[in-house]
């Protein structure tokens, strides 16, 4: 103690108090002093003294150190005498004395056990003291060393915290020399464990073997077992014979399980597992069980654009298509009449054990309605329905819930020629009907709305004799003339070339609907139901001021009052007619059980004149 004080003295001094012979002679005591020692070097020395909080170590040649006693261990006895290993950290510190460490010294031993155990695959035993990220910090011999998660089991590890204060051996993994940092594992020593198992496991494999393990992970495609120490995968579809939407719906974590080896790839070391196997087939006696004709109940485990398949029981499901599901009402898809996980129950209408396909009906459960529908509603019959939806072809009716008929357009007026079923009718109308004709095989009934009134058109042709002078209402504007509304509520057609003697670029412009004009008949057609009219003709009897008058009116340009007179009005083209004809005004489709609305197209309250535009919808229906 006297020494370390003298040393702290000196450093008072100046050089000015000793001359150069005796500074010389002092650094060469100093020198000769440490010679032996080199910095980072364990050595041996003797407690010889007590600072305060400090023990003073004496390692000869009148050299002491100073140790915190906090380096020593609270069970360490620390007497005069004592014989203790230390680390020179500083021959000399900024105060010019000896810098050790006991604690550095503990720590170099212990790192000479740690290089020497992972250089020679020796296991050492630790403390797991706290979890941080990642993994966990062990205490190996007052080291603390990392384990990362994925090194602590072959197992998932469920609950880390758990295995704070565990002691548990371990091998050294990885050692950073610089940074001085271990990483050790247990994980390893557990795979050596069983090392010898899996290979003996591995040898005995072959398909239909039954082996026990342990559910280790689930995941969204299947389950992975441990073999004691060999992984096998049940893909979900193993799991069961019915189906399921995931795994953890059949095992759980560490569950205990048989299971069946279906698969084994030797050279990927894959193992193919089967749960459902263990129990027999439910097709296997499936013929015991059900019969074409039995009532069945199940849920709804998916629903397809043609049907809805139901599990009857596990691993048996059977399709009920969309035309089993009612009598009377057209289903575009089955969500309309069932929901996923609805109980149902339906009919067996069919059977197939090799396939494994089994056929359901749901309408069977009631009576079909149509077997009466000749009885309530006899061909002839005056009837009343709801237009519940329209189509360029017709009208569909509602007759009652699920039953409808089609009216088509040819039979909605006998005198008018409807170019959409939007003129006669409107959607949600109650109106009057006559049952044309009742077809319970193709579960279709024709309807017609022109025939609650008997046939004008043979009265009508003593009105609209060929030759006779009438005047009607522009009502229609087409690309190849008029319609005009007669007397009578009958429509007829004039032809754009019996309008003027020279061709008319726009006929909405030049006759304005509701126009009235004075026209002479050109043909009265009863079969096809056509008058054909012709204002030129009517014009030739007339004065020339007033020809001038119709030419001004309607603003007719390159025509005379003489051109008129001069036109041909006894020749016209049949091709115009073509869309006056009955054919041409609908076009004949099945008509369905119940037309949803979301099945035909809305009908806008406008419809549109022009014939091309009527044309072009036409012929898409054809």
């Amino acid at each position: 103690m006297s020494e370390i004080k003298k040393v702290k003295e000196a450093k008072l001094m100046t050089d000015e108090m000793y001359s150069p012979e005796e500074i010389f002679e002092f650094e060469k005591l100093i020198n000769d002093s440490f010679s032996d020692f080199k910095e980072g070097e364990i050595i041996q020395g003797t407690i010889s003294g007590f600072d305060k909080d400090n023990v003073v170590i004496s390692l000869g040649f009148k050299s002491d150190g100073l140790i915190p006693k906090n380096e020593f261990a609270s069970t360490e006895e620390i007497a005069l005498g004592k014989i203790v290993d230390i680390v020179i950290e500083s021959v000399e510190d900024e105060d010019g004395v000896l810098k050790i460490s006991k604690k550095r010294a503990d720590f170099l031993k212990v790192w000479r056990i740690i290089l020497d155990a992972n250089e020679n695959d020796k296991i050492l035993s630790g403390k797991i003291v706290r979890r941080i990220k990642g993994g966990m910090v062990v205490d190996v011999m007052g080291i603390e060393s990392f384990l990362p998660g994925s090194q602590i089991d072959i197992k998932p590890i469920r609950d880390f915290d758990a295995l704070v204060g565990e002691t548990m051996d371990f091998k050294i993994v990885k050692v950073n020399i610089p940074t001085e940092n271990v990483v050790v594992s247990h994980k390893v020593l557990i795979e050596e464990k069983y090392a010898s198992q899996r290979d003996e496991i591995l040898k005995g494999l072959e398909k239909g073997q039954i082996l026990e393990g342990t559910v280790k992970a689930i995941t969204d495609f299947g389950v992975f077992v441990d073999l004691n120490g060999v992984d096998g995968l049940i893909h979900i579809t193993d799991l069961s014979w019915g189906r399921i939407n995931h795994p953890k719906e059949v095992v759980e974590l560490d569950q205990k399980l048989q299971v069946v080896v279906t698969d084994y790839d030797k050279d990927k070391k894959r193992i193919s597992l089967s749960l459902k196997q263990l129990t027999p087939h439910p097709w296997d006696n499936i013929e015991t069980k059900y019969l074409i004709g039995d009532k069945v109940g199940g849920k709804v485990v998916s629903l397809t654009e043609y049907g809805a398949f139901i599990e009857i029981e596990k691993g048996i499901e059977g399709l009920i298509h969309i035309s089993e599901m009612s009598w009377t009402q057209h289903i575009s898809h089955p969500g309309q009449f069932v929901s996923m996980g609805m109980h149902v129950e339906a009919i067996i209408l069919s059977l197939d054990k090799s396939d494994k396909k089994i056929s359901l009906g749901m309408k069977q459960l009631t009576p079909d309605p149509w077997s009466e529908l000749l009885t309530k509603y006899p061909v002839g019959s005056h009837q009343k329905g709801i237009i519940r939806n329209l189509t360029n072809f017709g009208a569909f009716v509602e007759l009652e819930a699920g039953v409808d008929g089609l009216i088509h357009i040819s039979d909605l007026s006998w005198t008018k020629k409807v170019r959409h079923p939007g003129e006669i009718v409107k959607k949600g109308e109650t109106i009057e009907i006559v049952v044309l004709e009742v077809n319970t095989q193709e579960r279709k009934i024709s309807l017609g709305h022109k025939q609650i009134e008997n046939n004008p058109w043979t009265e009508l042709e003593k009105n609209y004799k060929v030759g006779s002078l009438v005047e009607g209402k522009v009502s229609k504007i087409i690309e190849k003339g008029l319609i005009v509304e007669l007397g009578g509520k009958v429509d007829g057609f004039v032809p754009q070339a019996q309008l003027s003697s020279s061709k008319i670029k726009n006929l909405a412009y030049c006759f304005p609907i509701e126009d009235v004009l004075k026209m002479r008949v050109l043909e009265f057609d009863i079969e096809n139901k056509k008058i054909v009219l012709s204002v030129l003709s009517a014009l030739k009897e007339m004065s020339d001021a007033e020809i001038e008058k119709y030419i001004t009116d309607h603003k007719l340009e390159r025509t005379s009052a003489q051109s008129i007179k001069k036109a041909d009005t006894g020749k016209f083209d049949p091709k115009d007619f073509d869309i006056y004809d009955e054919n041409n005004l609908g076009s004949e489709v099945a008509v369905s059980d119940s037309v949803e609305e979301d099945l035909v197209p809305e009908v806008e309250d406008s419809i549109e004149t022009e014939e091309s535009t009527s044309e072009t919808e036409e012929n898409k229906e054809n």
